[in-house]
């Protein structure tokens, strides 16, 4: 980069970049107003500059609501070629982002192919690959080498990676005496909560805080602070821990900015309906308008096999109270690794949720695509409303199964010739309108 070192630090300085000219274009923003918000730290443009195959898109509240996409390979689980099919597929359902979740075997060849192919930004957690890239169990790991695997997967090409800075010795503590539900069920969380209790050290990713965001600024990757305290039911949402990890978190938000890395800071978890909105206003006080990353959240316990409604309800609730992106869950959450078809019915849940989230905040140009659709029912055009589907392939589908009789295939064989858009057309033109 010439005259800068990251998104931030160009718009601090005045300086357009092409990514903001090509986010300020997909948003349909003023690319002045668009710098003006990254400067602030309230959009994220995650743009590593070893991405090369990156097709940047930005994340903040004010912005289309985008999607993030967990997947990666597990010991039970080892298919890159499938964990590579399901990256396609998201990416073909418009997916925003990728996050490489691998916990097993040589996960830097996946990691550098994403890097190097794939258009959305890639997340990962460097703190699963620690164990994995040192061949040593947790206990046996340094501060120092999980930092190495911080610096190696930004030497990647990683655009954000999450870290869960925010526990600290304190956290112990209070785990023990709340005595949630849930404990801690973020996996990152769990594992640095762990190898504080077995080393009796402090959280190397809070401790050497300052070290790792030299690191993000060399190379431009984004800062996801990891809530490792979120909540895993709706018992413990909104607790002491959960809320006392997001003051910290705050904190580390400004001291980010103060050395110009973006932030993004992630959020709940399993949160009542009623409590959705206030989570999202909460958020935005304490971490002044960081972007919000949101794991749901989802709005009750008791769903498994069913968690991307679950996590589309309370998603779309997120989204239009202030959160700026969703990491979609799919039917497997709770129960397995998800398979192709999982990834496509978490995605499509998570991107409903977006849209009515969109057209709620009133994103430029976001209900368009609801009107054409409109229009194209009203002229009963079945072509256009595939069209204008977000999974039009699967419309087609159901209607090309069960289609009308011959003599009203205009209309679908829920009505056949009570259909109220044939009845209205017919009458406003004039026509007779049979029935028998």
């Amino acid at each position: 980069m010439s005259g800068y070192t990251t998104q931030m630090d160009a718009a601090r300085k005045g300086i357009i970049t092409k990514e903001m000219e090509i986010v300020a274009k997909k948003e349909r923003m003023d690319v002045e107003r668009l710098r003006e918000l990254v400067a602030k730290g309230q959009v994220a443009i995650c743009a590593n500059k070893h991405h090369t195959s990156l097709d940047p898109v930005g994340v903040g509240s004010m912005l289309q609501t985008k999607i993030n996409v967990n997947l990666g390979v597990s010991r039970d689980c080892v298919d890159y070629d499938s964990e590579m099919e399901k990256v396609n597929s998201a990416i073909a359902l418009g997916a925003d982002a990728i996050m490489d979740l691998s916990s097993h075997g040589n996960t830097q060849p996946f990691r550098k192919k994403l890097t190097s192919e794939c258009p959305a930004m890639i997340g990962t957690v460097p703190v699963y690959d620690s164990v994995i890239h040192h061949q040593r169990d947790l206990g046996e790991l340094t501060a120092k080498d999980f930092i190495d695997v911080i610096r190696l997967h930004a030497e990647d090409g990683v655009d954000f990676v999450t870290l869960h800075c925010g526990i600290t010795r304190k956290t112990i503590e209070q785990i023990k005496k709340h005595k949630r539900k849930m404990n801690i069920v973020s996996r990152g969380g769990s594992l640095v909560f762990a190898w504080m209790s077995m080393t009796g050290q402090e959280n190397p990713f809070y401790e050497y805080y300052d070290e790792i965001l030299d690191i993000c600024r060399e190379h431009d990757v984004t800062v996801s602070l990891g809530d490792a305290c979120r909540p895993g039911c709706l018992a413990d949402s909104s607790d002491v821990c959960q809320i006392e990890e997001l003051v910290r978190l705050g904190e580390l938000t400004k001291r980010a900015w103060e050395k110009d890395v973006q932030v993004m800071v992630e959020g709940p978890g399993h949160v009542p309906l009623n409590q959705v909105a206030a989570n999202m206003e909460i958020q935005k006080g304490i971490c002044m308008g960081a972007p919000f990353y949101v794991l749901g959240p989802l709005v009750t316990d008791i769903a498994p096999g069913y968690d991307h409604i679950t996590s589309a309800i309370g998603g779309a609730v997120a989204a239009m109270s202030g959160a700026a992106f969703l990491c979609y869950v799919t039917p497997a959450e709770h129960l397995a690794l998800p398979n192709v078809e999982d990834v496509k019915q978490g995605i499509i849940a998570s991107k409903i949720a977006a849209h009515a989230a969109d057209i709620a905040k009133g994103i430029p140009g976001a209900r368009e695509i609801d009107d054409k659709m409109a229009d194209a029912r009203r002229n009963l055009d079945w072509d256009e409303q595939f069209a204008c589907a977000l999974d039009g392939e699967t419309a087609k589908k159901i209607r090309d199964s069960r289609s009308p009789e011959e003599g009203h295939s205009e209309a679908c064989s829920m009505c056949g010739k009570f259909c109220a858009v044939r009845s209205m057309n017919k009458a406003l033109a004039g026509e007779n309108i049979d029935i028998l």
